[in-house]
């Protein structure tokens, strides 16, 4: 008892540093200096990303060393950040911020841009070969690039302890749920089946990681994107005025309505550039590990993958969920967080619209549980050897149903904290390295 209140205290203090205004405040200021270093590169180049990602999806990856597609490493890093974010995420940004907050998070995510833009070039440029396999990510371009080992491995440390709670148990204790509401399957049931799909799954490795993921996110992405897409045709005449209320709001906030207690703008910006970070993880620098297998020519080519990684993430996803929301009335009825989604979902579609909700969240939950598994075993490695990466995966599995009968709270709580402890080191090595982030992507569109 004495350790779990401890741990309670430490969690709560080390909450307050990094999950509070100033740790939003680093990451917001650490995107606008980026933003401003690289000519708003997401505005002036907006159709060259496109053109080297969306529309070169079936395109042959050039260049020779890397482990998997670039289109593999961009659905990987989906895999991790699509998730619980995007359905309750977004919901709770509204119920505590209002209407306004969206806009916020649509301000975070074109910073974060640029953010993960440059984690994603810094990791490429200074992967390292281990054996047979690239690996890469923000404890390399500490220690390679920032000369810091102590960053480095720190950073490591962080990611490979936070990864068992944003990426296991509270996954699998939001798809436990999300069965057990829909279909009334047990917890314990949806824990053990889960953590069996996992472990053949994170057996193989990253190859086999990205095989399912370059199937499985463009699935559930569009399965729930069309989903919520009906829903908005059959309310169109109601988002202009959605879309009104979300930018007039950011700046005036939102009196009591309804069940909705009201909110400043303050509180607008505050939650709604929290959420944005929370669901597109820019800042944080996890999901450069995935793209620095990638098969790529330069640096900067994949980089753009990590602009359009944000862009669909948030602008696209998050933006439909709040729509969908907004047009159906619920965001004023008093309810939080996936609950809200739900509702809005059954009452823009009585019927399915639960069902897609549920389904969604357990596909995004899962693709999450098994790219936050890569992450969290690459930092285990850095620390560890190539040797350790088994004792992390047979670790892996085994809390996995532990976390869908939602068991080790206190620890789970304090792993999502360690979670916003790895943006500290990643935003030094980011304002550090900016000046070699310069140096690529002149290079690369000096070029091309």
């Amino acid at each position: 008892m004495i350790f779990i209140n401890t741990l309670s205290v430490i969690n709560d203090f080390l909450h307050d540093l990094v999950g509070g205004p100033l740790m939003i405040t680093a990451i917001i200021a650490t995107g606008l200096y980026l933003t401003w270093r690289v000519g708003f590169l997401q505005v002036r180049k907006f159709g060259t990303v496109l053109r080297e990602t969306l529309f070169s999806i079936f395109k042959p990856a050039k260049g020779a060393k890397g482990d998997i597609s670039p289109f593999q490493a961009l659905t990987t890093a989906l895999a991790a950040t699509i998730g619980t974010g995007n359905i309750a995420g977004v919901a709770t940004a509204i119920s505590l911020g209002g209407p306004g907050a969206i806009f916020w998070m649509w301000v975070s995510a074109f910073l974060g841009m640029i953010t993960k833009y440059s984690e994603v070039v810094l990791a490429v440029h200074y992967r390292r070969t281990r054996g047979k396999m690239v690996v890469g990510g923000p404890m390399y371009y500490l220690e390679h690039g920032l000369n810091s080992r102590l960053l480095a491995v720190l950073f490591a440390l962080f990611g490979a302890l936070a990864a068992f709670g944003i990426g296991n148990m509270v996954q699998a204790n939001s798809v436990a749920d999300a069965v057990n509401q829909a279909f009334n399957i047990p917890p314990l049931i949806t824990g053990l089946v889960l953590a069996a799909a996992t472990a053949v799954v994170i057996i193989g490795g990253i190859r086999r990681v990205a095989s399912i993921t370059d199937k499985l996110v463009p699935l559930m992405a569009a399965f729930y994107f069309f989903g919520a897409l009906t829903i908005l045709l059959l309310a169109a005449p109601l988002i202009p005025s959605a879309f009104a209320s979300i930018i007039g709001n950011a700046f005036t906030g939102r009196a009591a309505v309804g069940g909705f207690a009201g909110a400043g703008v303050m509180q607008a910006i505050r939650f709604g550039i929290a959420r944005g970070i929370f669901t597109n993880e820019a800042g944080l620098g996890s999901a450069s590990i995935a793209h620095a297998a990638a098969r790529t020519d330069h640096p900067a080519r994949q980089g753009l993958w990590g602009i359009f990684e944000v862009f669909f993430d948030t602008h696209v996803i998050c933006t439909m969920t709040a729509l969908v929301i907004l047009v159906t009335g619920v965001w004023s009825q008093g309810l939080e967080g996936a609950g809200m989604t739900t509702a809005a979902f059954n009452q823009g579609l009585p019927g399915p619209g639960g069902y897609i909700v549920a389904t969604g969240l357990v596909f995004f939950s899962f693709s999450t549980l098994v790219a936050w598994s890569f992450y969290g075993e690459k930092c285990f490695e850095y620390l560890a050897g190539s040797r350790s990466v088994m004792l992390y995966r047979l670790v892996w599995i085994p809390l996995i149903p532990i976390g869908a009968i939602g068991g080790l709270r206190t620890v789970w709580a304090l792993a999502d904290t360690l979670n916003g402890l790895m943006a500290i080191p990643n935003l030094i090595g980011l304002w550090g390295l900016s000046g070699v982030v310069i140096k690529l992507t002149r290079e690369f569109f000096s070029k091309n």
